[in-house]
């Protein structure tokens, strides 16, 4: 029984893994077709860009599900049975981290600091291709971040605590590689994790990644409700 328990998480440790790995290599080395091609992005049209990252994006989302076909299976059948419960059990856990960002981001104004580099970056494209960010973010993001992030790292760490730490963390790291570090940089990092503190507790709870994944979708399409706002009638 032992055995047979550690090839399992073994197997789901290999998966875990190889899903991080496809996310960071294809992350970083993006670009790596254009530069063995000889070809200068910054020359490039616009709209061949959005279509590249766009493909990127749905190639990682991709080869993601193929490895965990069994678990997102598992996890959408589940789903369409207990997707009130999971909505009414967790919809707190999702209002307290969006409260605590808040807290962070009224701190942060307060003590004279800006946007994070991610946020403007964000809003920068909103206003050049509303359209892509709207796809990118509202639906592609929480996809592959849940997977990634949250149903991954699952695999790998069994552990509450570490899989909630580790998960969070690097998960609102990643947000703020190009925020520059100083006093507010905790203020900045607390406002990033909080929302992925809560996600990875509902994966704790539930063992369902479409629980975290939907309120991401809900998260972003909040956000990206609120730029279209601002950006029409600011």
């Amino acid at each position: 029984m032992i055995i047979e328990e550690n090839k399992n998480y073994l197997k789901q440790f290999f998966k875990g893994i190889t899903v991080v790995f496809i996310y960071f290599f294809i992350s970083i080395f993006k670009d790596l077709p254009f530069i063995l091609l000889k070809i200068n992005t910054a020359a490039l049209p616009n709209h061949i860009i959005i279509m590249y990252n766009l493909a990127t994006e749905i190639l990682m989302i991709t080869l993601i599900f193929f490895i965990f076909d069994k678990e997102i299976k598992k996890s959408f059948k589940d789903l369409k049975k207990n997707h009130y419960t999971y909505f009414k059990q967790n919809l707190k856990y999702y209002i307290i981290s969006v409260i605590v960002m808040m807290i962070c981001n009224i701190l942060i104004s307060s003590f004279g600091g800006g946007m994070s580099t991610n946020e403007t970056t964000i809003r920068n494209e909103f206003t050049i291709s509303p359209i892509y960010i709207f796809i990118s973010a509202v639906i592609l993001a929480p996809i592959l971040e849940e997977t990634v992030f949250r149903l991954a790292f699952r695999s790998m760490i069994k552990n509450n605590f570490l899989y909630i730490t580790i998960s969070s963390l690097i998960f609102g790291g990643l947000h703020l590689i190009s925020t520059p570090v100083n006093e507010l940089f905790p203020l900045y990092l607390l406002s990033y994790c909080s929302c992925g503190i809560a996600f990875a507790y509902m994966m704790t709870k539930t063992n369902n990644i479409f629980v975290s994944m939907g309120f991401h979708f809900m998260h972003n399409g909040l956000i990206i409700a609120m730029q279209t706002f601002l950006l029409i009638f600011a």
